[in-house]
């Protein structure tokens, strides 16, 4: 099916004309065929017109609870792209003075920034007046919460960040802010975690007609997709790869990469393997080294999404190892700390506590515990478990009574101090907001918002900083989430999951069974279920920075239409032979749109070896009179401790200053 141009006969049997709620959501408020044009940016829709009150102040607003398109959604990047093409001022007007002046503002609601108000609360005292800008309708970031009523039934899932584990130790900062929220990830592991749900199910592998020229499902993958030996009584590498549409002679490779020992680079010395390795992509390595059949780069060049977010095209080989992925059996490397490794990679051989857990809703739980402590009766509870199914009252999160005060929906557009930087006692920072523009000023700025915006913002930054700002470019990435009826289909096919590297998302999983408190993951094939899929619009061929440009265009040009179209395509094709009907089976779609997700990691293929504190972040972030910066990307690491690091080391540079 052509992607582009719809098939009205094929839409009507994926169930396109069926009634879900599937329409995108502007700030909370419906934005429906009958609805009115409402502006020139879309942020900060007022409630109701002439009522004085924002979204965020009226009852009943739940941005969790939309569906349709979400993450980076319609009204969350207007504004910064009118300041970015140099038309904001031409219709903001002269700002608005609120009158108000805080001891810190913090520009961005995600993991750093709500770390950042923590940390300064914690050490400038209790009555320390904090407001926090987020051009977003709901607080967190990439760590956002979707939820979903199949049935009348409550299920969760996140619509960004997942992961609380992180490749390197937590830093004493981030191990004792999650102390004193009460998350223990291993504890948590072993009390919530349902191994036993999925028993019997496993991985499948599938082959569309387009990339291998027939739609083929075939179940069993042997061991893991990423080299681990196949488990006891599983079947061999040629045993399932008898059953796919490669040919004979990709088969006989993959079935070598997989299992065979054997040292490609013979007599080599190790430091040199390790530096080529570095220095060629996976597959390349595969290509020229392993002198593996041209069919077998489509086998494994999505394997590389999920973590990179670019195709092994455009990751190194000796990652690749680090992370255990097949054919370097016999190479020898030991597994101690390497030059040339990403983040990612160095920190897996860094031996410590290892645990498999998220919340049902990601780490959205941990921003939601840190908004309920910032703002007391925000969110009801006071433990990791009950913050799971809490209601937030979003009324209550810009009260003028409260110390610490969070608005949506407002994005910054200037950051400047109020005089000369080097003595100033003031920042005047300025927000779009339904149409206006106002302004507010604070003791102290936490620019926790992405490194790339913060040039537009902040003007008076020395030039040598604004480059190093516009270096990395984040990896664009789509989490769809799909709530069906029940996955009898996937019970009967034996997979809790599918790679799909040929298809629109390069894959198909059932969402991982965690219960918590009061909620309850599904048990029983005959209960709704959530289905994760996940989309990285890579462009193979191109250095990794242009192709997350192109990702940038190619998310922010593609509509939820044609995401939902894709996504009942896909489904049924995978999997029909189990019975799956998508124009019955499916009852609502959200797709979380990361045009701009993960922070850029630096990568030896494409970046040089700078020298120790000359990296573009080392100069990115360094503090500018009032104004400090705090954010994933001043790591060049998308985890959240190197996020909640880098929110304590931003208050500590503005705490020093008094």
């Amino acid at each position: 099916m052509n992607n582009n141009e719809p098939n009205r006969a094929r839409d009507r049997e994926l169930g396109m004309n069926r009634v879900i709620t599937r329409r995108d959501f502007l700030n909370g408020v419906a934005a429906g065929a009958g609805g009115a044009l409402i502006g020139a940016w879309l942020p900060g829709l007022t409630f109701a017109a002439g009522s004085g009150n924002f979204a965020q102040d009226a009852p009943g607003y739940d941005p969790p609870a939309l569906v349709g398109l979400r993450g980076s959604h319609p009204g969350a990047f207007e504004v910064g792209h009118a300041l970015r093409d140099g038309t904001f001022w031409e219709t903001a007007g002269t700002p608005i003075n609120t009158n108000e002046t805080y001891d810190l503002i913090v520009v961005g609601a995600g993991m750093s920034g709500l770390a950042a108000a923590y940390f300064y609360r914690q050490r400038a005292g209790l009555s320390a007046r904090i407001l926090i800008l987020d051009n977003h309708d709901d607080f967190g970031g990439h760590a956002k919460r979707n939820e979903f009523r199949p049935g009348g039934r409550l299920l969760l899932a996140n619509g960004g960040t997942v992961a609380i584990e992180s490749p390197f130790p937590y830093s004493k900062e981030a191990r004792g802010l999650l102390t004193e929220l009460g998350i223990d990830p291993p504890a948590l592991e072993k009390k919530c975690l349902n191994r036993g749900v999925y028993r019997g199910l496993g991985s499948g592998y599938f082959f569309d007609k387009e990339t291998f020229g027939v739609d083929r499902l075939v179940a069993g993958v042997p061991g893991s997709f990423y080299g681990s030996p196949a488990p006891a009584g599983s079947q061999a590498w040629p045993e399932f790869l008898a059953k796919t549409p490669l040919s004979v002679e990709a088969q006989r490779d993959i079935a070598r990469i997989q299992e065979e020992t054997v040292d490609y680079l013979p007599g080599v010395p190790q430091a040199e393997k390790k530096f080529r390795l570095s220095h060629m992509s996976y597959k390349d390595f595969l290509l020229n080294v392993v002198k593996a059949h041209l069919e077998v780069i489509p086998f494994y060049q999505t394997r590389t999404h999920g973590l990179y977010g670019i195709g092994i095209d455009a990751v190194p080989a000796l990652d690749c190892w680090a992370i255990n992925f097949p054919g370097f059996q016999g190479l020898g490397l030991d597994r101690v700390p390497s030059k040339g490794l990403t983040f990612t990679a160095l920190g897996e051989v860094t031996p410590q506590e290892r645990y498999h857990f998220h919340f049902p809703d990601g780490n959205a739980s941990i921003a939601r515990m840190l908004v309920r402590s910032l703002i007391p009766g925000s969110i009801p509870g006071n433990t990791a478990e009950d913050i799971v199914t809490a209601n937030v009252d979003y009324s209550r999160l810009d009260r003028g009574s409260s110390p610490v005060r969070l608005r949506l929906s407002s994005t910054v557009v200037r950051v400047r101090h109020v005089g000369n930087p080097a003595s100033a006692k003031e920042v005047e920072v300025t927000y779009g907001r339904s149409n206006k523009a106002y302004v507010v000023r604070g003791k102290g700025v936490v620019l926790a918002c992405w490194n790339m915006a913060i040039p537009y913002l902040c003007e008076e930054l020395p030039a040598r900083q604004k480059q190093a700002l516009g270096y990395g470019v984040k990896v664009p990435l789509v989490y769809s989430v799909v709530a069906i009826k029940n996955w009898t289909s996937f019970h009967k096919l034996g997979i809790r999951g599918t790679s799909c590297p040929g298809m629109f998302h390069s894959s198909v999983n059932l969402d991982q069974p965690v219960s918590v408190g009061d909620y309850k993951c599904p048990h029983s094939p005959e209960e709704p279920i959530l289905v994760r899929m996940l989309r990285t619009p890579c462009q193979p061929g191109l250095s990794a920075r242009e192709q997350q440009r192109a990702g940038h265009y190619d998310l922010l040009a593609t509509s939820f239409e044609t995401f939902e179209r894709n996504i009942r395509d896909q489904l049924e094709r995978v999997l029909s032979p189990g019975g799956f009907d998508p124009a019955r089976a499916v009852e609502a779609i959200t797709v979380n749109r990361w045009p701009h997700g993960y922070a850029y990691e630096y990568n030896p293929l494409w970046d040089p070896d700078w020298p120790e504190g000359e990296r573009p972040c080392d100069i990115a972030r360094q503090r500018h009179g009032r104004i400090t910066i705090a954010n994933s990307d001043a790591a060049a690491a998308a985890y959240t401790d190197q996020a909640i690091d880098q929110g304590a080391r931003a208050v500590q540079e503005l705490l020093s200053l008094t």
